[in-house]
């Protein structure tokens, strides 16, 4: 590491905790490019993690960390904690198979406090750290570090909400990195965030209060004016009305505020609250400038930047999404799209340009979405929800009570069904088949293809009650998308693919590698399409026609597609042997997607592998006699 003298010194913060303030600045220098040249090696979180490398140490350097407990809010910001914190040399291996994860995870060091990736958790998290340690009479620190984002969530102020209560000891880092300080208020910030952190200020403020306890209108007036004179210099007032000790904000940036401020907050007794801005991408020009393309991005050269394929890629399931969200809004002025924070990432970044009046981005906040949803469909208006599987999980409620119960119209667009590949469980859509099908009045569909998926968009939106159209994230399968939009009757599968003996229902995209593998055995696939309402009749038919049946599908086996369809049979009274293929039960961890399908036993190779292991290549299958 000839480019990074004092970073390769450090194994642990004990390290970071013996550098003098200059040579924090200097680590900071090369942490930053450490991790600009670490990401573009590997692909992952650029932006984020640029923004927080003088926080990061700071945070080290003044708390005895993993004694005193670090939580990161959603945590894909946490690449210079994990090089500060025993695992520069892993790197290399970032959201990998076997290698480290992009997220923080208590099985992987004693550091990750708390395992993130959805967001607005740190501080209910830190605060039952908080509490336990006092329980316990212990000594140690829990601090909180929540971006502006993640504080939309109502979880975020709800934590707050008791937190102000709980009379623990704890720190929240509000880490801003959606504005910018200009030098006059940035100056002034720092010697009033020093000042309002002290002992001195902290000292006085608690004995005026018992002074003036005394004397009711005084006291009253006395904590008017300071709320008022906070109020003028810092948006902090709802902060001190949580129960906060509200300081800042401050250039997060600066080590020379960062380090006395945060001293001077780790000796207070309370509920602290520090506010300091950053700025994504920093140090980076390309991803200052762009922080959205910079989020996420794959593998690239730091020296060139990002750079449009030679070949145009394969449109993806989202992008099919997106197309259809246009074209459907402009046939239908009902039509009103909601995501909770993830325009880009749902494909709806058109859809926002050319019917601004009809986009609403409600922040993190899924459970409102949900609900917002409902309020419009009970208008009359055809809400779509475009969401990701797993952040769907975090409305479950919603879906069930404002939607479901009063059979409301929403369509809810699933994106990243199925495995999502670099950042493993938190974010795969393993659950949604079998938590939505349970769900009365919900219709839910697997498109196996992208021409089929914009069919399905449209089938869902032309009904009267609760629809899912649920489809993976990346391309598909190549086919080509009909511009014209038709309704697929309801709860009708197809067959693709004719063959002898064994039969394959496959639900959702894994129908390619089920065709790949029936030409293989000779094998019927059927197309199912829809979970619910089952395909009843093609199921009993293929039942009766055939020795045995195969279930195919992405998502957890527990109560999944597969289940459905022995649930149907046992309804007929139809006894046929029945092979479920899906994700089995346990977290799938991150990696490349196809590896971590062949490893699932769902690409072509494994399905099979597994027919072959259970029914064997020609012997007839014996089973009892049916009265049909």
């Amino acid at each position: 590491m000839k480019n990074y003298p004092l970073l390769q010194t450090i194994d642990s913060p004990a390290d970071v905790r013996r550098l003098s303030r200059p040579q924090l600045k200097q680590l900071a220098v090369e942490l930053r490019e450490y991790v600009l040249q670490s990401v573009a090696q590997t692909g992952g979180h650029l932006s984020s993690n640029l923004g927080t490398v003088e926080l990061t140490i700071a945070l080290h350097h003044v708390f005895n960390t993993p004694h005193d407990r670090l939580v990161w809010d959603v945590g894909h910001q946490t690449y210079p904690h994990k090089i500060l914190t025993g695992r520069r040399d892993r790197m290399s291996t970032l959201k990998q198979l076997g290698g480290i994860s992009g997220f923080p995870r208590r099985n992987e060091s004693e550091y990750d406090t708390f395992g993130t990736a959805h967001s607005s958790t740190s501080i209910s998290a830190a605060l039952g750290m908080a509490v336990a340690t006092k329980l316990k009479g212990e000594n140690r620190k829990a601090v909180a570090i929540i971006g502006d984002g993640a504080m939309s969530a109502g979880m975020a102020f709800e934590a707050l909400n008791n937190a102000g209560v709980a009379h623990a000891d704890m720190l929240v880092v509000l880490n801003d990195n959606d504005m910018s300080i200009s030098p006059p208020v940035g100056a002034l910030n720092k010697y009033l965030a020093r000042l309002m952190s002290g002992k001195f200020y902290a000292t006085a403020r608690e004995g005026a209060k018992n002074v003036l306890k005394g004397a009711p209108p005084l006291f009253e007036l006395a904590r008017r004016f300071e709320e008022h004179a906070k109020g003028m210099v810092v948006p902090g007032t709802i902060f001190e009305e949580f129960g906060f000790n509200y300081v800042g904000p401050i250039d997060g940036h600066d080590l020379d505020s960062l380090i006395p401020t945060l001293e001077n907050l780790r000796d207070l007794k309370g509920a602290q609250f520090l506010h300091v801005v950053t700025k994504k991408g920093r140090g980076y020009d390309r991803a200052e400038a762009d922080p959205v393309n910079y989020h996420g991005p794959g593998k690239f050269d730091p020296a060139v930047g990002l750079q449009k394929p030679a070949t145009p890629p394969k449109i993806t399931y989202t992008q099919v999404f997106g197309q259809w969200l246009c074209d459907m809004a402009e046939k239908d002025k009902r039509l009103v799209g909601i995501t909770p924070a993830m325009r880009e990432g749902s494909g709806m970044v058109e859809f926002h340009k050319r019917f601004p009046q009809r986009y609403h981005d409600v922040g993190i906040a899924e459970q409102h979405a949900v609900t917002f949803a409902a309020g419009l469909a009970c208008e009359g208006l055809k809400p779509v929800v475009a969401i990701y599987s797993t952040f769907l999980q975090r409305a479950y409620d919603q879906l069930i009570h404002d939607v479901a119960i009063q059979n409301l119209p929403v369509v809810f667009a699933l994106d990243r069904g199925g495995l999502v590949g670099a950042d493993g469980a938190t974010h795969a859509g393993a659950y949604d088949l079998a938590y939505l099908r349970c769900i009365p009045n919900m219709s839910v569909m697997t498109p196996s293809d992208e021409n089929e998926c914009r069919q399905l968009l449209f089938t869902a939106y032309c009904q009267d009650h609760p629809t899912a159209v649920r489809y993976p994230r990346g391309s598909g399968a190549g086919v080509e998308i009909q511009s014209e939009m038709t309704e697929i009757p309801l709860g009708k599968g197809e067959v693709r693919r004719h063959g002898q003996r064994i039969a394959i229902l496959a639900f959702g995209t894994l129908l390619h590698p089920a065709l790949a593998a029936a030409e293989r055995i000779d094998a019927t696939v059927a197309n199912m399409r829809f979970v619910k309402p089952l395909d009843v009749a093609l199921v009993c038919e293929l039942a009766r026609s055939h020795e045995a049946l195969v279930t195919v599908e992405e998502g957890c086996l527990m109560g999944g597609a597969g289940g459905a369809v022995l649930e149907a049979l046992a309804a007929a009274g139809i006894d046929v042997p029945v092979l479920n293929l899906g994700l089995p039960d346990q977290f799938i961890e991150h990696g490349d997607p196809a590896k971590l399908l062949a490893i699932c036993g769902l690409d072509a190779a494994g399905i099979e592998q597994s027919i072959l292991k259970r029914f064997g290549s020609r012997p007839s299958l014996v089973r009892p006699a049916v009265n049909h």
